[in-house]
């Protein structure tokens, strides 16, 4: 028996053990952007915007449909009685059950739906645009980290060729062939080496909380990339976004202007209505019980039926201003919507350009990278023989850094401008 206990002891701390483990990822760019879809809190809000969006729509619709109310009462006059012509007539204690059935319809209210339909269009456009600037973050961190980790991996290559000419000139310092001075430049570019390593580091680390953040993830749990800045950068697929078609409707912040302008226009009938008549009519029932006694002065009919005709006639020109103010709303939407549209092609030829530029810097600062490289290579093989200064070797070390960084920067700028024109064609929708 205590060896049956014993064991479901470790098995039951053993399985307590792998829940208490942090969580791990192996993530596809792909997986990233689901991950991010499934639990962003942003987008979980977006997505009960459309469902508020929906109940505002139908608490309009609901006062189209007839309302029914019930009602309870109770009366005791304590005794009074009531003389009519010397004849007198008890108020004797009653109760009333009321029942009333009732609909009140206007163009008013019928505008009213309609707004409701475009305000929950805007709530699922606001919801695909969410999406979409989601998808859009989670990429442009996920290339973010690629390019990082690929600087951290350069700087680390040029930190071990800096080590093993500092360790070269420390032996020579040794048998009297090279100045200590040497040695010790050597050594000053190896610690900033080593802090710009360490800086980058934490900016990596950085970006992968942001990616956590992105993705509804616990800070605890561990990221790891699956792809390579090579099997995503796709220069021939990029370069095709160039000869895309710039379609307007596609655009989520056109398609929300346009929205916002139907909105403007439909308020203007909204506030047309308001002289317009409101048609209502209702059903009433009541039943009235005396409660020990007879029954008493009973003047209210079981059975009531009535419709009413409401038509406004003079408002001392407040309806007039409100419809006035409508349709000043309305044009000024029309002139965003026209500025919008003319922004957003300029905004295309702009982001064209920029991904133009971005490509013809790429490919520079990749060729300027692989000479630099082969420059140090070859100074560093001159000082082993003595045939180069070690100002030579840390010049052309800071020369090969600043390259990288250079490097770096051209990719991200296309990384970057690729995603800005994805994100304004919308290539998705196309």
């Amino acid at each position: 028996m205590k060896r049956k206990i014993l064991i479901f002891s470790l098995v039951f701390f053993a399985v307590g053990q792998t829940f208490a483990q942090p969580q791990s990822f192996n993530l596809t760019l792909k997986d990233a952007q689901d991950q991010a879809l499934e639990h962003n809190r942003t987008l979980k809000n977006a997505s009960l915007e459309i469902q508020k969006a929906e109940a505002v729509r139908w608490q309009t619709l609901a006062t189209m449909l007839p309302q029914a109310n019930v009602n309870l009462d109770y009366s005791n006059f304590m005794g009074y009685e009531i003389n009519f012509g010397g004849m007198p007539i008890p108020m004797n204690p009653s109760g009333n059950l009321t029942a009333q059935v009732g609909i009140g319809l206007s163009g008013a209210q019928l505008i009213g739906t309609q707004l409701g339909a475009i305000a929950t269009k805007m709530a699922e456009i606001n919801l695909q645009k969410t999406e979409q600037d989601i998808v859009n973050q989670v990429k442009s961190l996920y290339y973010s980290i690629l390019i990082m980790d690929q600087t951290v991996t350069l700087l680390d290559k040029s930190l071990g060729n800096i080590r093993k000419l500092h360790e070269f000139t420390e032996n020579s310092v040794k048998v009297g062939v090279a100045d200590q001075t040497d040695a010790d430049q050597l050594l000053v570019q190896i610690a900033t080496m080593e802090t710009t390593i360490n800086s980058t580091k934490r900016s990596l680390e950085m970006l992968y909380n942001s990616l956590r953040l992105q993705m509804g993830a616990e800070a605890s749990v561990e990221i790891t990339l699956t792809q390579t800045i090579e099997d995503l950068l796709n220069i021939e697929g990029a370069l095709q976004l160039l000869k895309a078609d710039f379609i307007l409707d596609n655009n989520f912040n056109f398609q929300l202007v346009k929205q916002s302008a139907d909105l403007s226009k439909k308020q203007i009938a909204l506030n047309s209505w308001s002289y317009g008549p409101t048609v209502s009519a209702f059903y009433q029932y009541t039943k009235k019980t005396y409660f020990g006694k007879d029954e008493g002065f009973n003047m209210t009919p079981p059975n009531l039926v009535g419709a009413a005709i409401a038509i406004p006639i003079f408002s001392s020109g407040t309806r007039y201003t409100k419809v006035r103010e409508a349709k000043l709303a309305h044009e000024v939407q029309l002139n965003t919507l026209a500025d919008t549209k003319e922004a957003l092609t300029i905004q295309h030829s702009q982001l064209c350009y920029n991904l133009k530029s971005a490509f013809e810097s790429y490919d520079t600062q990749k060729k300027n990278i692989e000479v630099n490289q082969r420059i140090l290579e070859n100074i560093s093989k001159k000082y082993e023989q003595g045939m180069a200064s070690s100002l030579e070797v840390t010049t052309t070390g800071t020369n090969l850094i600043t390259a990288q960084n250079s490097y770096v920067q051209a990719l991200m700028e296309v990384v970057t401008a690729q995603i800005a024109l994805e994100k304004l064609l919308n290539t998705d929708n196309q």
